[in-house]
């Protein structure tokens, strides 16, 4: 088999911050988000932000899955272990596949700044009706680890040896 052709393709993706203090103007992780799609020659598609509702999160991200104009949705916040943490409890029904070593990964690179505090994040991603979803705890530093150390380059068809953006041809394949 020839080598892959070197083709940059850019996605539409989605952003959804889970807080019940911020708001839009002074959410800076969804904001680092949204710059960082951008920078590597992505669309966002859209940007909202949603209190720690499991219902409100599971209706926001289902109508992002639903649209064929989504090719991946990133949440951030509603990740660890208080009460109203339920981005996983949210989100996890609507995945048709997990991707296991997500969260592993990202807890690995996490340990490097955090340490053991990164047992409290319960970060995960998978697939849902052919879209990725990505869901991030919500601070600063864990999005630029997320994004730079992980998401970035799996959404990008360059990446070799693999990238997950080269699969969203077959994503539905029955």
């Amino acid at each position: 088999m020839g080598e892959k052709p070197n083709i940059f393709l850019p996605l539409s993706v989605a952003v959804l911050t889970i807080s019940d203090s911020r708001t839009l103007a002074t959410d800076d992780s969804g904001a680092l988000l949204a710059e960082r799609i951008a920078s590597a020659g992505h669309k966002l598609r859209q940007r909202l932000l949603e209190p720690d509702h499991r219902y409100r999160i599971r209706a926001v991200v289902s109508q992002w899955i639903a649209d064929e104009g989504v090719d991946a949705v990133i949440t951030t916040g509603g990740t660890g272990l208080t009460g109203r943490d339920g981005t996983p409890e949210a989100v996890a029904p609507l995945l048709d596949k997990r991707i296991e070593g997500f969260g592993e990964l990202f807890r690995v690179l996490s340990f490097e700044d955090i340490g053991t505090s990164t047992l409290q994040s319960r970060c995960l991603a998978g697939l849902a009706n052919g879209t990725f979803v990505f869901c991030l705890p919500g601070s600063r530093n864990a999005v630029a680890t997320g994004w730079d150390q992980l998401i970035k380059a799996q959404l990008d068809t360059r990446t070799r040896p693999c990238n997950l953006a080269e699969l969203r041809p077959r994503l539905r394949e029955t």
